[in-house]
């Protein structure tokens, strides 16, 4: 049986990377997706590819009216609002001698302030149906040090995570955040960093990057029934960096 069967989601950062993969295994486990993005071609695409349980809102996820009509669509479109997966994010490599306040809070609204706006917004929508499942995509430097910007956004998701669902709970929505490590996403191959990356790779316990597929599977439970009684909790996947 489909683990996802009628559920509502929202995904954002969909077009491509562990957002692409996400929405895919939605899909063919029985969801309804709303794939968001700011990559306007390459997520209408995808919804199309898709079929008609997927449905693209071009969005940034920086922008709180963008956010509300995001939801007003997904519910004129699917109903009521099962799941949210904050997954858009950047990850620069910024030093804190050399960066500029503009370059960082671009980082601190992409990565931070939209998972604050996305999980706001949908809240309503969850409440009417008494349940939902919010997953924030954080990272491995949410638990352990890496780049100024990025490690303290995704520290920070790792706080707004706990703090909602204990707010939340009542609802019968959960929270929880997903820790990945070096994923072999695009974002990874253009990073400026890549061979830093690979040197990184080398010391990993499992001894190579992640396939998105492998996180998608982690975000999959979380979203389905089967991880009913998880909520505030953070969920590593990092083959065993953080150990």
């Amino acid at each position: 049986m489909a683990r996802l069967k009628d559920k509502v989601a929202i995904i954002t950062g969909a077009a491509a990377g562990m957002g692409e993969q996400h929405a895919r295994l939605f899909v063919k486990e029985g969801a309804k997706v709303v794939l968001t993005d700011v990559q306007a071609g390459k997520g209408q695409a995808l919804a199309e590819e898709l079929g008609h349980n997927a449905l693209f809102i071009q969005h940034d996820v920086t922008d709180e009216s963008g956010w509300q009509q995001v939801v007003a669509k997904t519910e004129a479109h699917f109903g009521p609002i099962d799941v949210l997966v904050n997954n858009a994010g950047i990850s620069p490599v910024l030093s804190i001698e050399r960066a500029s306040l503009a370059d960082y809070m671009k980082v601190v609204k992409i990565n931070q302030v939209s998972v604050f706006l996305g999980m706001k917004a949908v809240i309503p929508s969850m409440k009417k149906t008494k349940a939902g499942s919010i997953i924030n995509i954080s990272s491995m430097n949410g638990l352990v040090g890496g780049a100024i910007g990025y490690t303290d956004t995704k520290f920070a998701v790792r706080g707004m995570t706990k703090a909602a669902a204990k707010e939340l709970g009542h609802y019968g929505i959960r929270v929880n955040s997903v820790h990945p490590g070096v994923i072999n996403t695009p974002m990874v191959q253009k990073s400026a960093a890549l061979d830093q990356i690979k040197t990184m790779v080398a010391n990993v316990p499992l001894k190579r990057m992640a396939d998105p597929k492998e996180v998608s599977r982690l975000v999959l439970f979380l979203a389905s029934d089967d991880a009913s009684y998880s909520t505030g909790a953070e969920f590593i996947i990092d083959g065993g960096v953080t150990a």
